[in-house]
């Protein structure tokens, strides 16, 4: 998966992300810094998006 590719992200943290970007570009800042910005928050409040692989979340 390349850098930068939003497809393993829920709907949810999409929706997550724009309304966040869209708050940020409200108060001026740009929209690649908005853009950047509400992902690093949506990584921080989520954890990222979907992990692949067998075994994830067994203790």
């Amino acid at each position: 998966m390349p850098q930068g590719d939003k497809s393993s992200y829920t709907d949810k943290q999409k929706r997550q992300a724009a309304h966040i970007e869209a708050g940020y570009e409200n108060k001026g800042v740009g929209t690649k810094t908005a853009e950047a910005r509400a992902w690093a928050t949506v990584n921080k409040l989520t954890g990222g998006g979907k992990k692949s692989g067998s075994g994830r979340n067994k203790k």
